[in-house]
C-alpha cells in the first residue's frame, strides 16, 4: 500500500499487537544493547501492522538460537514521517539502524548517499530468488539490489458482480477505464478511485501512466538538474483524461476530492458502489464486518476481483506497487547479524504467515503456495499475477520532490485537463528540482 494504506483488519487468527514495540523516538536507548543471556540486540524500525512484524522478530530470535535478539521500534504512521524519521536517523549515522522497514520509493533516496549497508551477494541471491518481478525492481538502484524484499502490495479491481453483470460485462477478460466509466455512468453507481492530495494521487498517475506505456521518470539515476519526465507526452494526457473524466463528471462520488484507500471502500460497500481500484486489505475488512454485523453477507457474494484495468485495450495493464523492503543502516554494529536475521524474516513460510494474518502479500511467490494464505485470500492468485505486472513508483532520489509535485498538480480531479496538466505538472516538477520553486 502506499505505503501504503495502514488499514487493520481483524481476521480469525489475528495476532495481537506484541508489547514488544516500542516508539521510534526511543530507540536510540537500544545503541550497543544486549540481551540478558548476552547476545546483541538488534533494532528493526516498523511501520505499523497488525502485530505480525513484532511476531516475526520474536520468531526469528528464538529461531537464531541466541545470536541474536530483535526489538522492534515502531515509526510514525503517516508514510511521509516515516520516510523523514529514517533519512534524519541515517543522516545522523545513527548505530541504532540495524533492520529497517522501507518503502520502495524510498529506497534510491537511503542508496545513494551510501546509508545502506551493501548486500551481500550471497544474501541476494537466496533472498530474490523466486520473487515477483515488480518487488524486484523496487528494491534495486542503478541495476544493483540495494535492500531485501519483504512483502509487496498491489491494488486489483474490485467489482460487485451484480452491478458487472448488469452492465453487460465480461469480467473474465481485461477491461479498460473506458469500460469501467461508461458502466458505472450506466447503472448510476460510483467508480472507486482515491482523489484525495495525498501519495494516494502518485500511485493512480504512475500506473495510469505505466498501463499507458509511458514512464514518469525517464532517467532515473540522473541529477536533479538532468532529469528526464515523461508525464507531458501521449502517455501522461491518456492518464489526465481518466482522472479528468472521472472528475468532472462525478464518476468517483462526491467525496472523490479527498476520497482515500479507506473511504473509497466504504463507498464500495454501499448501495452506489459498482468498481474499484484498491489492496488487498479489501477483502479481511469487509469480510471483518460482516462478522461484525455491519454489512450483510450478501455484500461477500457479491464482490468480485481481476487484474487492474487497461489504458488501451491491447496493451497489458501495469498495477501499482507498494510493500515493504528490508534494508540495513551502514553504520549499524551488527551488519552481518542483521542480514542473517532478515534472512529468517523474508523467508517463505513468514511471508505466508504474515500474509495470512496481516494481510500483506508475500513478495516470494512460494509463499503463494500455502494453504493457510489460500484459504483466506481466495483472489491470491490475482495479486501474484498482479505484482508480476506491476511497476514501481519512480525509483530516483527525488522521488519526494516528484510526488508531492504530482499531487499538487493533479488534484482536485475535477480541476485536471488533458490538455493543460500533463504541461504545468512537468514544468512545476523541474522547476523545483531546479531550485526555482518551492512545494
Amino acid at each position: 500500500m502506499p505505503t501504503d494504506v495502514r488499514q487493520k483488519f481483524r481476521p480469525r487468527n489475528r495476532i495481537r499487537v506484541a508489547a514488544g514495540l516500542t516508539l521510534a523516538v526511543g530507540a536510540t536507548l537500544l545503541s550497543g544493547c544486549s540481551s540478558s543471556e548476552g547476545s546483541p540486540t538488534l533494532t528493526w524500525y516498523i511501520n505499523p501492522d497488525d502485530g505480525g512484524q513484532a511476531e516475526l522478530a520474536s520468531r526469528c530470535s528464538d529461531a537464531s538460537g541466541g545470536a541474536y535478539t530483535i526489538e522492534t521500534s515502531l515509526l510514525p504512521t503517516d508514510a511521509a514521517a516515516q520516510r523523514e524519521q529514517l533519512a534524519r536517523r541515517l543522516a545522523a549515522n545513527d548505530k541504532t539502524m540495524d533492520i529497517m522497514s522501507l518503502d520502495p520509493p524510498n529506497v534510491p533516496e537511503y542508496a545513494e548517499p551510501g546509508y545502506l549497508a551493501p548486500v551481500p551477494d550471497d544474501v541476494a541471491e537466496r533472498t530474490t530468488a523466486n520473487v515477483v518481478e515488480g518487488a524486484l525492481a523496487g528494491a534495486q538502484w542503478k541495476d544493483k539490489v540495494v535492500a531485501v524484499p519483504f512483502w509487496a502490495n498491489t491494488q486489483i479491481l474490485w467489482y460487485r458482480k451484480s452491478v458487472a453483470e448488469a452492465a453487460g460485462l465480461d469480467m473474465t477478460q481485461p477491461v479498460t477505464w473506458d469500460q469501467l466509466m461508461e458502466a458505472a455512468e450506466s447503472q448510476d453507481k460510483f467508480l472507486g478511485v482515491q482523489g484525495a492530495r495525498a501519495e494516494s494521487m502518485t500511485v493512480w498517475v504512475n500506473a495510469l501512466i505505466e498501463s499507458a506505456g509511458g514512464q514518469i521518470v525517464e532517467n532515473p539515476d540522473a541529477s536533479a538538474d538532468e532529469i528526464k519526465l515523461g508525464i507531458d507526452t501521449e502517455a501522461g494526457k491518456a492518464a489526465a483524461e481518466i482522472v479528468s473524466t472521472i472528475g468532472k463528471e462525478g464518476l468517483g462520488g462526491p467525496g472523490l476530492p479527498t476520497q482515500t484507500e479507506n473511504t473509497s471502500m466504504v463507498q464500495f460497500q454501499g448501495d452506489e458502489g459498482s468498481f474499484m481500484v484498491n489492496y488487498p486489505f479489501v477483502w479481511p475488512a469487509t469480510n471483518a464486518a460482516v462478522e461484525a454485523g455491519t454489512l450483510p453477507q450478501s455484500l461477500i457474494d457479491d464482490i468480485g476481483w481481476a487484474l487492474y484495468p487497461r489504458v488501451d485495450a491491447d496493451t497489458d495493464t501495469a498495477p501499482p506497487l507498494g510493500g515493504i523492503n528490508l534494508g540495513v543502516g551502514a553504520k549499524s554494529e551488527h551488519i552481518d547479524l542483521a542480514y542473517q536475521a532478515i534472512e529468517c524474516i523474508v523467508s517463505p513460510e513468514n511471508q505466508a504467515y504474515y500474509f495470512a494474518t496481516n494481510g500483506n502479500p508475500p513478495s516470494n511467490t512460494d509463499a503463494y503456495n500455502d494453504p493457510e494464505a489460500v484459504s483466506t485470500f481466495p483472489m491470491a492468485g490475482t495479486i501474484r499475477e498482479s505484482l508480476e505486472l506491476s511497476k514501481p513508483r519512480p525509483q530516483t532520489p527525488y522521488y519526494n520532490e516528484i510526488s508531492t509535485g504530482i499531487q499538487q498538480t493533479w488534484t482536485p480531479p475535477s480541476d485536471v485537463s488533458p490538455e493543460t496538466t500533463p504541461a504545468s505538472s512537468q514544468e512545476f516538477i523541474l522547476e523545483v528540482l531546479r531550485g526555482e520553486k518551492l512545494l
